[in-house]
């Protein structure tokens, strides 16, 4: 196009970074894309310097879920793609927005095993959304824009983008793209008037939120509209945030190890709407919940993406929708159960409300509602997998949209990379993560991240020496056959200091107070190693009970 100045591929692809509103990216740099490390040296995009490849993925699905735009991560090819594969599968299983930039081989060393060669679209085909290789610079607005657009429309997810070294040092001369803004699914008129018609019959409704593109406003909408019509709502596995803790009508987390109360009162439902989720794996029970395909009852399903309506569970009505325009559009109706919502809450109140004592000198559920009532509403809580997760979701009370980053996938060593990127982006607030001994290993490298930036990030370790999780399936299929779950584990406080930053050692529950303030009140990245009896496997069973109700199971 005549008129426009000449630019390197590289400076092509920043600029449609800033011309759709990225501010920061991720990285561990590699040969493969200098040229774009180059062009973002100028550009006023916040780069942070990762240490393994996973840790930066996993940054840019934690963005990804903080703004709804796409989390936007650079690796190198081979090794680099491979190990930033475990974020890529995050974000589809959690239906986060982003984008993995991956340095490629030059286009002449094609299909000849080159060093480090991978065909990204096939190695990533069966996770991300879209996979894509960029041949000719001048089509790098296209390609990017509707990168984008993938990421974002329908059902969000990650996008692959491979970008050939030598590509990036070619010359265009093309106009930027516009910034995305993706399709907004709304519900028709019918849709609502449907909706009316089947909530106004309903006596035992319940609302069950989940998924993503949900926005301030949506969550707001929605939890007025319950409150005038007396609904019942609960949230789907690690999505808390879509619904105050605190409000008169929340029921609860449905996730694993559940209140059965809750899950009694949506099997005794004679309506369930279900909001941007699709009852997967985990809130589903094993898909035990509900029937399938027929749900065994009226299920009104509202989604932004057709092809997950009806996929498992058919719907007495199915409803394209994304979240924040179906809850621009509730419907006002005649409610005819009264008094469901209060009884709901009171049940998800008594579930919640204090943990049961465990083995040992730290009772890390009295820790949980401890910081329940210390941090502020708008802190930020992170957590990767394992069974200290049990007790976030069941003791802590998630009361903002936007304070919860944790894997619906079950990805561990999540946890600190998450904390990381929220601190990074919003640094004016507390954010923690939690994590288990096993799970804090998987990422522990990106603490140095954090020292290096001076991300003041607060690290919760539980330590009981094992992959406990793994521990527990394990007694109970092979009670008392202990292969592979034991752990040997560094001095974690000693650790953080090594690293530059903040390092406690909690061994007892008073002592667990005094030591998070004073890594709060340090200004660095801290890292509070707290002492957990093995014992103390679940909130509601020890190792030697899991193991004795599989013994006595096989003895008959």
């Amino acid at each position: 196009m005549s008129g426009l100045p000449p630019r390197t591929g590289a400076q092509v692809l920043v600029d449609q970074l800033r011309a759709q509103g990225v501010e920061r990216v991720t990285c561990v740099p590699g040969e493969s894309y200098l040229a774009v490390l180059d062009a973002l040296r100028d550009s006023g995009i916040d780069v942070l310097v990762c240490r393994q490849e996973g840790g930066a993925a996993i940054m840019a699905e934690a963005a990804g879920k903080l703004t709804g735009r796409p989390g936007i991560c650079f690796v190198t090819r081979g090794p680099g793609a491979t190990n930033a594969s475990a974020g890529v599968h995050i974000a589809r299983q959690d239906s986060t927005p982003m984008i993995l930039f991956v340095g490629q081989i030059a286009r002449r060393m094609r299909d000849r095993e080159a060093f480090q060669e991978v065909d990204y679209r096939q190695m990533f085909g069966g996770v991300a959304k879209w996979a894509v290789e960029i041949d000719d610079a001048a089509r790098i607005p296209e390609i990017l824009a509707r990168a984008f657009r993938v990421a974002l429309q329908g059902r969000p997810g990650p996008v692959v983008v491979a970008l050939p070294e030598d590509m990036l040092d070619d010359v265009a001369a093309v106009p930027d793209a516009p910034r995305v803004v993706p399709a907004a699914p709304a519900p028709s008129g019918d849709d609502l008037a449907r909706l009316r018609a089947m909530l106004a019959e309903a006596r035992r409704p319940v609302v069950l939120l989940g998924g993503s593109r949900w926005t301030e406003g949506a969550v707001a909408a929605l939890a007025a509209w319950a409150e005038r019509h007396d609904l019942p709502v609960a949230v789907s596995f690690r999505r808390a945030q879509l619904f105050p803790a605190d409000h008169p009508n929340f029921a609860g987390e449905l996730g694993i190890g559940p209140n059965p109360a809750l899950l009694a009162r949506i099997r005794e439902a004679d309506l369930l709407l279900m909001v941007g989720g699709r009852l997967s794996e985990m809130p589903a029970q094993s898909y035990g919940l509900l029937g399938i395909p027929d749900p065994g009852l009226p299920l009104v399903h509202v989604h932004a993406d057709a092809a997950e309506l009806g996929r498992v569970y058919q719907p007495a009505l199915a409803i394209e929708a994304a979240p924040e325009t179906f809850c621009a559009a509730l419907p006002e109706f005649e409610a005819t159960g009264t008094g469901r919502a209060a009884e709901a809450h009171a049940a998800y109140r008594a579930w919640s409300e204090t943990p049961e004592p465990k083995p040992g000198a730290f009772q890390y559920g009295e820790a949980i509602t401890w910081l329940r009532e210390r941090l502020p509403p708008d802190a930020v809580i992170c957590n990767g997998a394992g069974n200290f997760a049990t007790w976030v979701h069941r003791y802590y009370r998630f009361r903002a949209f936007g304070t919860q980053l944790a894997p619906t996938s079950g990805s561990m060593g999540y946890g600190l990379p998450a904390a990381v990127m929220a601190k990074r982006s919003r640094p004016e607030r507390i954010v923690v993560a939690l994590a288990g001994d096993g799970d804090v290993m998987m990422t522990v490298q990106e603490f140095a991240t954090a020292v290096q930036y001076g991300i003041a990030v607060v690290v919760v370790v539980l330590d009981n020496g094992m992959y406990g999780t793994i521990r527990m399936h394990q007694e109970r299929e092979y009670p008392g056959r202990v292969s592979a779950t034991e752990l040997r584990n560094p001095d974690f406080a000693a650790l953080a200091r090594a690293f530059g930053g903040h390092g406690e050692r909690v061994e007892r529950t008073e002592e667990f107070a005094p030591a998070f303030e004073r890594g709060l009140a340090s200004g660095l990245p801290a890292m509070i190693h707290c002492l957990v009896d093995p014992e103390a496997l679940t909130p509601t069973m020890t190792l030697a009970a899991i193991r004795e109700k599989a013994l006595a199971a096989q003895r008959g």
